[in-house]
Formats: C-alpha cells, structure tokens, sequence
C-alpha cells in the first residue's frame, strides 16, 4: 500500500482597510483608554459601533462615550489556548454589555477557572499597557464588584492623530492529506510527469485531478499524461511583491492548457518580458533540482496557438 500523502500548509495574507469616521473614532478611542459607541435613531447605543443601523439602515454618526465596566450577558470556557489568542492561559469568551451600551462587545475574561465565570457577573476593562488602536488595546476583562450605574454620554469622537487604517493578518492553519486523485498527481509531478483523470462520460481530461468530474458528476479513475508544453490562455501582470516570496516583480501568472487537458491550470511564466506574455504563447515546464513541482513555464519558440485551439478552456 503506498504511503499516504500528507503536508502542513499554512494560508495567510495581511487584510488592510480604511476606516470611516465611526470605526476610526471607536479604534482611536480604544487607544486612549475611552470606548465609544453610536446612537441610533430611536436612542439605543450600540458597541462596538456600526456605521449604519442594522434595523433601518440608516447612517449613523452620532457617538456616545459607555462606561468601561459591564456585565457579562454570555461566556463560554476556553481550556486550551491557540497562538495569538489574546490570553496565553485559560480564559472565558464573553459577550459584555458595558454600562451605558445597549448591545454586548465580544472578548475574553481573566478568570481562574469556569467555576467563576456566570453570566450576569460585573466586569471591567483591563487595558493593554502599549496601545495602538485596535480592539487589541483591550488586553481582556477582569472581574469587578460594582453596582451598574454609568450612563453614555454625548462624545464628539476627536482625538488627537487618529487612526486611519488598520491592518488585520489572516491565518489558516491546517495538515492537507490529498486523496488517490491528488496523490497520483503529485506523485508523478516528482517524476516530472504531469498526469489528469479522463471522465468516462463526456472524456475530459482534468488536470490537476479531483477524482470526480465537476460536469457529470461521476467518478473518475483512467489516468492520461499531459503536456509537458502548453497554450497560455490568459494571464495577469503581478505588481506587488508577496511576503516570502523570492520573485522580482512585475511578473506574470498564468492559465495554461498542458497538451491534452481540459482544464487550464495555473503557473508562472518566465524566461520573456513580462510585457512580452500573451494569450496563445506556447511554453513548457522549468524544473529546478530536487522540486515537486515547475518552478516556472518558458517559451518553446513556437508559434502562437490559433485563439480556436484554446478558447474553450478560458
């Protein structure tokens, strides 16, 4: 029986947005030690703040400052932590609805065990010793005895040097163990072959292979080797350097049809200009020593496809 394949794979990519003057006023806020929400139409406080209100729609701009204790409406207990969780020991989830606030804030509560954690219980607010502007300057909640008595006030929202932007980081962890399908594709890819799955019903030939074909539905399982050369069908011009990512820009990325698929995967082309690329190049594979796969496609110096040979996999 063949080994089984399997690989830890990580995804991860930096979201950046700008902040309109709600979020920019609520993160800014946060910096300075102050929580703020918004006022709807009918007088509730919502925190954190939304720019425009879940019931009507309605813009919303109207900021008032909430108290930084709360109670907490729900928790659920967190035994084991992840990495970048915001506690590095035990900790409870808590949605806490802060004095003056009409809707409850999610984050994490500093207790020693679930046993003193119950909903209705007082809480405050620990800040975080550096803050930035982010939710993060609320280092968590801790307990507090005390009755609820603050209310939210009118708050203008201006501070000096707001934060204007933030950048959040994605990241997905996870092991990916391919199945017959994938296995026999990669297995033949560190061979420097590139093999797909025929459909026994329409005939198509599906690189790289899912072990099913997407359009009939059935299984798939008669192996076909393709290529090594292909068409470009179409391409794009990548003009922003990857982190981690060892290749000079601009440079382009690429679907290429291999020679009797029927399906474009995807690769990166070099060896040409960039602004040398186009739809119907033929290219062919470059293998580096010791990889599992092409590092890059070049031109054979053939001629340009015919735009018919290679329409219907665009």
């Amino acid at each position: 029986m063949p080994d089984v394949l399997s690989a830890p794979l990580v995804v991860e990519f930096p979201f950046t947005r700008s902040l309109g003057p709600v979020q920019s006023a609520f993160l800014t806020g946060l910096r300075e030690r102050t929580v703020l929400g918004v006022r709807t139409s009918d007088g509730r406080v919502l925190v954190p703040p939304v720019e425009y209100d879940p019931v009507t729609a309605d813009e919303l701009r109207e900021l008032a400052e909430v108290a930084t204790t709360g109670t907490v409406t729900t928790w659920a207990w967190n035994p084991a932590p992840r990495r970048d969780q915001p506690l590095a020991t035990p900790f409870a989830w808590v949605l806490v609805k802060l004095d003056g606030a009409d809707t409850a804030l999610l984050h994490v509560l500093d207790a020693p065990g679930p046993e003193a954690v119950n909903t209705g219980m007082r809480v405050r607010i620990r800040w975080a010793p550096q803050r930035t502007g982010a939710i993060t300057d609320i280092a968590c909640f801790e307990l507090y005895e005390s009755e609820a008595t603050a209310e939210s006030t009118p708050h203008s929202g201006e501070f000096a040097d707001p934060v204007t932007g933030i950048v959040t980081p994605a990241r997905l962890d996870y092991t990916y163990t391919p199945g017959r399908a994938q296995s026999a594709y990669l297995n033949a890819l560190s061979e420097q072959r590139t093999v797909g799955e025929r459909c026994p019903s329409c005939r198509k030939v599906y690189v790289p292979p899912r072990g099913a074909c997407p359009t009939c539905g059935v299984a798939t399982a008669e192996q076909v080797e393709v290529g090594p050369r292909g068409t470009v069908t179409t391409y794009c011009i990548v003009n922003i350097k990857a982190k981690n990512l060892d290749i000079e820009v601009p440079y382009v990325y690429a679907h290429i049809a291999l020679d009797g698929a029927d399906l474009a995967l995807h690769g990166r082309i070099g060896g040409i200009p960039y602004d040398q690329v186009r739809m119907g190049l033929r290219v062919e594979p470059v293998w580096t020593e010791g990889a599992r796969h092409p590092d890059h496609y070049r031109p054979t110096g053939e001629p340009d496809a015919d735009y018919d040979a290679y329409k219907e996999l665009l």
